[in-house]
């Protein structure tokens, strides 16, 4: 089983996916559903509905796979048709409550947790309440860009918005998510420097 996107599949699986084989199909399924899950699930943070948006992408991927032209790329593609996905959905139920829990998550899917540091695990405990308690807009491009790895570019494509426009939106989540860490943690009676990447 693929445990990382950054381990291309096969290509003869895709290419026989392109071919519409159904045996392909399945096995190229079982080689991504539970990324793919977990993706959508630490965007939407409902297990049912993230259920619902693999199935989805999954059919939308095998239709339009012969567009594929780079193979190995597939990870990724597919990944960007879950997020659009879930995005749709919380668009639609215009849900606040989205990312619920999404760096715990991160946290017991992450097979190199076990070998961190106990402090640090608490600290990304922290993180985790504070992104709770800021606006979805905030939540979400943290989320791609933190722990989906995309960049500016790739997140404007995303959310249709201008390259600095994605800049400032980050930006401003950065310190939003710094604020509330540093709120929680003068409730708790405890001062701490907090840095979130740039």
């Amino acid at each position: 089983m693929i445990k990382s996107l950054n381990i291309h599949p096969n290509q003869e699986l895709i290419r026989a996916c392109q071919r519409n084989d159904r045996k392909a199909q399945m096995m190229l399924y079982k080689n991504y559903y539970k990324a793919m899950y977990h993706t959508a699930n630490r965007i939407l943070e409902n297990p049912v509905e993230a259920e619902d948006v693999m199935q989805e992408a999954f059919i939308d991927a095998f239709q339009k796979i012969s567009q594929l032209s780079d193979e190995q790329s597939f990870g990724a593609w597919l990944k960007r048709i879950v997020i659009n996905k879930a995005l749709d959905v919380i668009k639609r139920e215009k849900t606040i409550q989205s990312y619920r829990e999404m760096i715990q998550h991160e946290i017991l899917e992450d097979e190199e947790v076990d070998d961190q540091e106990p402090d640090l695990q608490y600290q990304l405990r922290e993180v985790q309440l504070a992104m709770q308690n800021i606006p979805d807009q905030y939540r979400i491009v943290l989320s791609l860009h933190l722990f989906e790895g995309m960049d500016y570019e790739e997140m404007g494509q995303i959310l249709n918005l201008e390259y600095n426009n994605v800049k400032t939106k980050y930006s401003r989540a950065r310190q939003r998510l710094i604020g509330e860490i540093q709120r929680l943690q003068n409730q708790q009676g405890k001062k701490e420097v907090w840095h979130v990447e740039n």
